[in-house]
């Protein structure tokens, strides 16, 4: 990922969106000949000169403070994840290139102990690449279409984008695209020079014009909490709740766990699930 471009890509584009008006400023005439707001504007709200705002708009954040930061987030109306990106820019720029370790493509045995005493929700724990690198036996059962596909290790970016299944699965598709597309975005602000990750987004820009689009657009997103709605083939409309809770001892690995409120239809057919999945597994060992 080219740096500089990707800072004055992303400051163009939340100047871009916010109007005189959303900023508080008064609009002198009728024509404007940019969208959103100016450069001068955007100085002047963050009280700094225009030429300093230039600089950093030209993809220069090198030797930014801490307090001109906050100043342009607040000016830009950046919330918590935008503000995160900004940072993690900066930071890269003042950083040394450094060669960074490998994506983790394992987990420790005690984490799997973790996903395995998990028993009757679906969990699985991933990298910052989105790869699945451990799942619990609820975890494939809801998620049986991913865990189809032959690559390994599964990947939900890949699935989400390149997988006709996933259109089918995720109720709200375009919402979970614009997820995923987010998340890379602020994973690659984080990490630049990771290579896994770059060449994962090199692969869906290649062969997703649904991705490219949402990567053209420098939104970021955390992905921390949510609900989702699911249509899983066997026990079908699923509403279902996840939280993804990091490891402080596994930096960049990340479990997911997904349950929905005791007595919902979701819970319900969460319990369907695992009886159809224990049975998948008796059949599948008595073939053996």
């Amino acid at each position: 990922m080219d740096h500089r471009a990707e800072i004055k890509e992303f400051l163009s584009s939340r100047r871009a969106r916010l109007t005189p008006e959303q900023a508080g400023l008064p609009v002198y005439g009728g024509n404007r000949r940019v969208k959103g707001l100016r450069r001068e504007e955007v100085a002047l709200l963050a009280g700094v000169s225009v030429d300093y705002y230039v600089r950093m708009e030209r993809g220069n954040l090198a030797g930014a403070s801490e307090s001109v930061l906050e100043a342009l987030a607040r000016a830009l109306q950046l919330d918590d994840a935008e503000r995160d990106h900004l940072f993690a820019l900066a930071r890269e720029s003042d950083a040394t290139p450094v060669r960074r370790r490998p994506a983790t493509k394992g987990i420790r045995p005690a984490l799997q102990q973790v996903l395995d005493a998990i028993t009757d929700a679906p969990a699985w724990i991933r990298n910052a690449q989105f790869d699945i690198l451990a799942a619990n036996r609820m975890s494939r059962a809801l998620w049986a279409s991913l865990f189809a596909d032959p690559h390994r290790p599964p990947n939900t970016a890949r699935f989400t984008f390149l997988d006709p299944a996933a259109q089918e699965f995720f109720v709200d598709w375009e919402r979970a695209a614009d997820d995923i597309a987010a998340v890379l975005r602020l994973q690659a602000g984080k990490n630049p020079h990771d290579k896994a990750l770059s060449n994962l987004i090199g692969e869906l820009s290649t062969r997703s014009e649904t991705f490219r689009t949402r990567w053209a657009d420098h939104n970021v997103r955390f992905h921390r909490s949510g609900r989702k709605k699911l249509h899983h083939p066997v026990v079908g409309d699923l509403e279902i709740d996840f939280e993804a809770m990091e490891f402080p001892s596994d930096p960049g690995l990340t479990l997911l766990v997904y349950t929905a409120p005791a007595g919902s239809p979701t819970a319900d057919s969460l319990k369907l699930l695992a009886s159809w999945s224990a049975t998948q597994e008796t059949v599948a060992q008595d073939k053996e």
